[in-house]
């Protein structure tokens, strides 16, 4: 049990993890998620990314919160 567990953890962060990276790739693409893919990851990804938003300082132009969720997400990966 521990092993399915851990692994099905660990594949959830992955998915995670490839979410926030499309989100990046999709917001030089498309920002405003006018096709139903974009609609999706950004519906998926931004109750994450929100949080963090809202603590960072503006920083203008530049997003840092995905940065700081891959981060997270890469340490709770190394800790699994």
């Amino acid at each position: 049990m521990q092993i399915f567990l851990n692994n099905f953890l660990q594949l959830l962060l992955l998915a995670v993890t490839a979410l926030v990276f499309a989100r990046v790739i999709l917001s030089w693409i498309d920002p405003r998620g006018s096709n139903q893919v974009s609609a999706f990851i950004i519906a998926m990804t931004e109750p994450m990314l929100a949080p963090i938003r809202r603590v960072l300082p503006s920083t203008g132009m530049i997003d840092f919160s995905p940065t700081v969720l891959l981060i997270v997400l890469f340490m709770l990966m190394r800790f699994i």
